[in-house]
């Protein structure tokens, strides 16, 4: 990413984690105003950081570490966050995985998955956009065949990023099939990658667990390995909720990278550490906006500063 363009982005990043970062940088200020870093203080650091969607085991292990340091007897508030900081870095370090995509494999094909509302569709469209700038040739695929709205936002970002949508003309059809006519029209034309959309009715769990089963069961009667990536779109809006959001969806897919998207929307950006934490997934993007430009890969050190208020 050019400089200029890097350095709009973290500011967008920085303004979409500002409540985040308010919530948190503010409450480490009061909780070291004028005292020593000691027990009773480290244990209402604790506090704060599960109040901040952090969770409760992420909380502990980051303040097991603090409370392993020797800091000075006049340390405040700024050096406390600057080790905080480094703590979360160093969690975020080893899921923060950009997306790879395979340039031997025609088509490399990207299931993407998460529940209605979490912007997964956008994010379909941005990420095509990108590819598609970078000289790839993308085909998407409609599989959220039960939401004329998501068939018709996906037509929409196809338009723009300049790439065929393959669609049923009914609402209900059957998505797996699609899937299959979408794979076998992506390899006849030597497409680059293949993007595929899936429904995210979380109210009707245990019909949406076996079509998302029968769409992968379906292309790898096609390809043994497909699919070659599987993301699931989170909103950080909600919070403690997306763990069992991952939960649900690795019973039907070996979900293997994660998208966080809405920052701009939350105060809830830290469920991304705890997220991290736990499940060990890549974290490949963040989404911060609507336009192209406000998805964008993740990066660990600076996530952790700028969730913290610091500079990225």
């Amino acid at each position: 990413m050019p400089e200029e363009a890097r350095g709009g982005w973290f500011q967008r990043l920085k303004q979409g984690l500002s409540r985040s970062a308010s919530k948190i940088g503010q409450g480490v200020a009061g909780i070291f105003a004028g005292r020593s870093v000691d027990d009773a203080s480290l244990d209402e650091l604790e506090e704060l950081l599960i109040s901040a969607d952090l969770g409760v085991a992420t909380a502990a292990a980051l303040v097991a570490r603090l409370r392993a340091m020797r800091f000075e007897k006049d340390a405040g508030a700024e050096e406390v966050v600057g080790a905080l900081a480094d703590a979360i870095a160093e969690l975020l370090a080893p899921v923060a995985k950009p997306l790879a995509i395979d340039p031997a494999l025609k088509p490399h094909t990207v299931l993407v998955a998460g529940v209605n509302g979490t912007g997964k569709t956008t994010t379909i469209g941005k990420l095509a956009a990108q590819w598609r700038a970078e000289g790839k040739t993308v085909m998407l695929a409609a599989g959220d065949t039960f939401r004329a709205a998501a068939v018709e936002q996906l037509k929409i970002w196809g338009e723009r990023a300049g790439c065929p949508v393959i669609a049923r003309d009914e609402m209900g059809a059957d998505a797996a099939g699609l899937v299959f006519d979408a794979y076998q029209k992506a390899k006849a034309e030597g497409v680059d990658i293949l993007i595929v959309d899936t429904a995210g009715r979380l109210q009707n769990k245990s019909a949406l667990m076996d079509e998302l089963k029968k769409i992968v069961r379906v292309m790898r009667k096609v390809d043994a390995s497909a699919p070659h990536s599987s993301l699931l779109v989170l909103d950080a809006t909600t919070g403690q909720n997306a763990h069992s959001q991952v939960e649900v969806f690795r019973e039907a897919v070996e979900i293997d990278g994660l998208i966080l998207t809405k920052l701009d929307s939350s105060a809830r950006g830290g469920v991304l550490v705890a997220l991290a934490e736990r499940f060990q997934l890549p974290v490949h993007a963040l989404g911060v906006g609507e336009g192209l430009e406000d998805l964008r890969p993740f990066e660990a050190v600076s996530f952790a500063r700028l969730l913290l208020g610091m500079e990225a």
